[in-house]
């Protein structure tokens, strides 16, 4: 099979002209292809008035494929189709779970721990999967309650349960990790056997949006529960029984908040970077981390119709096109690094709190992406040094002072809010001139239970600390300049958006394991080796692949 890639279309090529343009690239008569199929879509929209299609296309041929590589000998674009298939590590034989061997246990039920149980499953290894908060559709209430009546549950909500942060999102399937094996592709196809659409696997930028999540969230832990797998909701970590002393210890079982103590040696630790108790228990267990970087600022929103303007000129609203994305980058003057962050296209700014009396903000779209705001994270990136409590500079970061700065300001955000988990807003035009809002203007902010205009830059009383909000304040000018439009003074910010990552990285070797506690398998978003849906799956295939490698001896 051959792959041609870089082929270009115009963006309004008749349906039947693939083909032919196959054909004529390779050089050969139509009766010699014998099939075809589209592997990836683009598109490049650059030129807004002449925006054009590219496809990646895998090709069987009729005639020796041999010999018409030959012809393109030095052409990157005509080459042997790669192998996509997926190959598992091992399995394990029957009778393998007899006498006392201990099953993996995975915590976390997110989509690096959806992943880990179900490749754990798949190679015959029957996990028990640990998840603190509810089954996806009581979780979905829970959630709800926050947004319509202020009622937050602390183990339940946009943070904690099944289906974990992603699943209030856009749903984004794209990544930008290095996948030599392809294993992106086992994430999609998982994903279409669980109800996703077939066209995720070719659309260059495939999401599936909340709705069409949870279903397939459901599909996918029945698959593992059918293949021998064990899924306990409502079951928190509060501690880790680690055996010997030091870089050689060993886990050997789990503790629950219900008391039961779990035998095991071998977990996968897919907790999510808003499970600040639980690394703080691992924390005081001397299990090794490190304090890492992170950005914080807020959610603005424009109208869709602005940014699909900005972005497609006469081609807005194409269907092929979908609702625009942006993404943005700025350097400030004061040496912070200003981005976008999240953009979800036709979505919704949420609640995404976990703790009682903090704001914070998240996004979310639908499948459909057809709200009437666009929005997107500005987010500033800090590091440690920022964060840092004692005060001091060089040395050793405490690996839990980045939860309690994020604590800081989400609990300024609730303070500036009014309570009620009400969010600090402000409009970009107020913002930039450093002026309290009082008034909306032609954009109506979506974040439920409401926003609350105010001075988001009030001289000791600040949403953001203020290297942030000079350079946000920077920042946003200079994005009208990528973007028409994008420095609207109607625009609204909402605040705070603190979770852009975890704020601390729990190190691994290359055999997937703590660097001091053996059979410990840090993974996905939480650990710190994973951003999104995608990047957090592959995650969770490939500490999977490593743990059962271990077991099975391989």
């Amino acid at each position: 099979m051959l792959r041609i890639t870089e082929l270009r279309l115009p963006l309004d090529h008749a349906e039947d002209a693939l083909r032919p343009a196959i054909v004529a690239r390779l050089g050969i008569r139509d009766a010699e292809l014998s099939s075809f199929n589209v592997f990836r879509r683009s598109y490049d929209a650059r030129k807004k008035t002449a925006i054009v299609l590219i496809y990646t296309i895998d090709c069987v041929l009729a005639v020796d494929e041999s010999a018409v590589l030959a012809r393109f000998d030095g052409d990157p674009h005509v080459r042997v189709a790669p192998d996509t298939n997926y190959r598992f590590a091992g399995h394990a034989p029957d009778g393998f779970f007899g006498g006392a061997r201990p099953r993996p246990v995975v915590v976390g039920f997110g989509p690096c721990g959806i992943f880990a149980a179900l490749i754990l499953a798949q190679m015959g290894l029957r996990p028990i999967v640990l998840e603190r908060g509810k089954p996806v559709r009581e979780r979905t209430k829970d959630t709800w309650g926050l947004w319509r009546q202020g009622q937050l549950d602390p183990e339940s909500n946009v943070q904690f349960g099944e289906g974990g942060a992603g699943t209030f999102s856009d749903g984004k399937l794209w990544s930008q990790i290095s996948d030599p094996r392809h294993l992106t592709r086992k994430v999609l196809a998982e994903f279409v056997k669980a109800g996703a659409p077939d066209e995720i696997l070719f659309v260059a930028k495939p999401h599936i949006g909340t709705f069409r999540l949870v279903s397939m969230v459901e599909k996918m832990r029945a698959d593992i529960v059918a293949l021998g797998g064990e899924i306990r909701f409502e079951q928190r970590l509060t501690d880790v029984l680690i055996e010997g002393k030091g870089e050689q210890r060993q886990v050997r079982g789990l503790v629950l908040a219900s008391g039961e103590e779990l035998r095991t040696d071998h977990v996968v630790l897919a907790l999510g970077h808003s499970a600040r108790d639980t690394f703080a228990m691992l924390h005081g267990r001397g299990v090794r981390m490190d304090a890492k970087p992170f950005s914080i600022g807020y959610r603005i929103e424009h109208p869709q119709g602005l940014i699909d303007r900005a972005r497609f000129g006469p081609n807005a609203g194409n269907e092929i096109l979908g609702a625009a994305d942006y993404k943005l980058v700025h350097h400030a003057s004061n040496g912070r690094s200003v981005y976008s962050f999240c953009m979800c296209p036709g979505g919704t700014v949420v609640a995404a709190t976990s703790e009682p009396n903090r704001v914070v903000t998240n996004g979310m779209s639908q499948y459909s992406r057809n709200e009437r705001n666009a929005n997107a994270g500005i987010v500033v990136g800090i590091s440690p040094e920022d964060y840092r409590q004692d005060g001091k500079t060089g040395g050793v970061v405490n690996p839990l002072d980045g939860i309690e700065f994020q604590r800081l300001w989400e609990s300024r955000a609730y303070e500036l809010g009014g309570g009620g988990y009400m969010a600090p807003g402000a409009l970009v035009g107020d913002f930039v001139k450093r002026q309290r809002s009082s008034a909306l203007g032609s954009v109506e902010p979506s974040y439920k239970p409401g926003v609350h205009l105010t001075d988001l830059q009030e001289k000791g009383r600040g949403s953001l600390p203020e290297y942030a909000l000079d350079a946000i304040r920077e920042a946003l000018p200079a994005f009208e300049r990528q973007i028409k439009g994008f420095s609207l003074p109607d625009a609204v910010l909402t605040g705070v958006e603190t979770r852009t990552s975890s704020p601390l990285r729990i190190p691994r070797g290359k055999d997937y394991q703590s660097l001091n506690v053996r059979g410990l398998y840090p993974a996905g978003e939480g650990a710190g080796y994973a951003g999104g849906i995608m990047s957090a799956g592959v995650d969770g295939i490939e500490v999977a692949e490593a743990l059962g490698a271990a077991m099975l001896g391989a």
